[in-house]
């Protein structure tokens, strides 16, 4: 295991939770994700299902977990399903769980092998009404490939088709959106790996560096400080392409002149963390690079000031967008009589040098649960990344941290060098 064991009571108290907030007659199965094949007889790296971890902590495949609180049979009640392991699957794959580590892991008494599912799920079955399983309801994203849950609804409802099931998400989203202590050490952790990486990247840039020379400063750093790896692909931008919000090929060489736009994070123990930050290829801004990014940088200064218990991501973009309209005017963009012939309304002047929203939240996804419409509580972790970008100038400029909200809210990156005159002290002393 790349990091330490987290402590079983954080998810003892993470499953009672959750069956504080469910029916009396309900059972819960949360299932693993799927190794996802590549080619051959390989796979993708594997990435757990975050309700599971959530509520496990056990990061393997073709894990199955059964809850049914209120049972009858005491041993239905908490049970946790792992592969069976043998000698072979040692010798070709390496260590799985034991039930003995799983049970340790996990803070479940009751851990046993998969091909025991069948009988335990009847069992449960037998006196559940309603079985609630989690799929992705995030509007945003629409998948081809079908999920092991979706194949255990379509089972489920073969199998028993006089019961009811229930949407898990909800409840998990009620769960996840708090982060525990646990979780934010773990999420500050994430954010000190890469603000490491950045440094590397400050400490190396210079013109005629390819962008996937700078995707390897980071990975290199990831790897070396025990993250599995990048919580999404990387985007390493220079040029036109710091205007392509979502640009990961990464392949172009960096020009004298050009600006570098990074936004990458890592995934440590499973928690992710997710920053931006625009910096000179040569180590100086020209005046109107440094112009753009001290304009952003103003925007980003104001509003991390903001990430206040009972605000949301969208009074957050309306904060935002009334800074943005000033810069913008600022930067000579557009004129306050453009707003005025526009009814007033400068949101569709905005848009074209400002596409995105203020931020989301972060934790076990970097797009976490939760939407633009939460009620901030104390706890919470959401980003703040402001950009501007002006494609008809090749100049954009996003600057991106992790905000802890809080009565005063805590920049979980503010280590981590934003202004101009910092990043071009840090670029000059390598």
């Amino acid at each position: 295991m790349r990091y330490p064991e987290i402590d079983p009571g954080f998810f003892v108290r993470n499953r009672q939770k959750l069956v504080s907030l469910l029916p009396d007659n309900a059972a819960v199965l949360v299932v693993s994700n799927d190794e996802m094949p590549d080619s051959g007889d390989e796979t993708h790296p594997f990435h757990q299902n975050p309700d599971l971890f959530h509520l496990t902590g056990i990061d393997q495949e073709q894990t199955l977990l059964l809850l049914c609180p209120n049972h009858s049979n005491p041993e239905c009640r908490e049970q946790l399903f792992i592969v069976r392991t043998n000698p072979t699957i040692e010798i070709w794959n390496g260590y799985k769980y034991t039930t003995e580590h799983a049970a340790h892991v996990s803070g479940i008494r009751n851990v046993r092998w998969r091909d025991d599912f069948e009988p335990a799920l009847k069992e449960v079955m037998a006196e559940a009404g309603t079985l609630y399983m989690g799929l992705d309801e995030d509007w945003k994203c629409s998948f081809e490939v079908e999920k092991q849950t979706q194949r255990f609804c379509r089972k489920i409802r073969q199998q028993f088709p006089l019961h009811q099931l229930g949407r898990l998400a909800p409840v998990m989203r009620e769960l996840r959106l708090r982060k525990e202590p646990v979780e934010i050490d773990l999420i500050r952790k994430a954010v000190g790996i890469t603000a490491r990486a950045f440094d590397r990247v400050l400490h190396s840039i210079r013109p005629g560096m390819v962008e996937y020379e700078a995707e390897a400063e980071i990975t290199y750093e990831f790897i070396r400080s025990g993250a599995s790896g990048h919580a999404f692909s990387p985007i390493a931008a220079s040029g036109k392409d710091t205007c392509v919000l979502h640009y990961i090929k990464n392949d172009k060489i960096c020009k004298d002149g050009d600006l570098l736009l990074l936004d990458f994070g890592c995934r440590y123990a499973n928690y992710h963390s997710d920053i931006s930050r625009t910096i000179p290829v040569n180590g100086h801004f020209t005046p109107r690079q440094r112009q753009v990014y001290e304009a952003c940088h103003r925007i980003y200064t104001e509003a991390k000031r903001h990430y206040l218990p009972g605000m949301t991501i969208n009074k957050l973009n309306r904060i935002v967008h009334k800074l943005m309209e000033k810069e913008l005017i600022g930067l000579g963009l557009f004129t306050a009589e453009d707003v005025a012939d526009n009814n007033g309304d400068a949101l569709p002047l905005i848009r074209k040098y400002y596409m995105h929203n203020i931020g989301h939240f972060l934790g076990l996804d970097t797009h976490d649960v939760g939407n633009r419409e939460v009620v901030f509580e104390p706890g919470m972790i959401v980003t703040c990344e402001p950009g501007i970008y002006i494609a008809d100038e090749g100049i954009g400029v996003r600057i991106e941290t992790d905000m802890l909200v809080a009565d005063s809210p805590i920049d979980l990156g503010a280590e981590i060098p934003s202004g101009t005159d910092e990043i071009e002290k840090n670029i000059n002393s390598k």
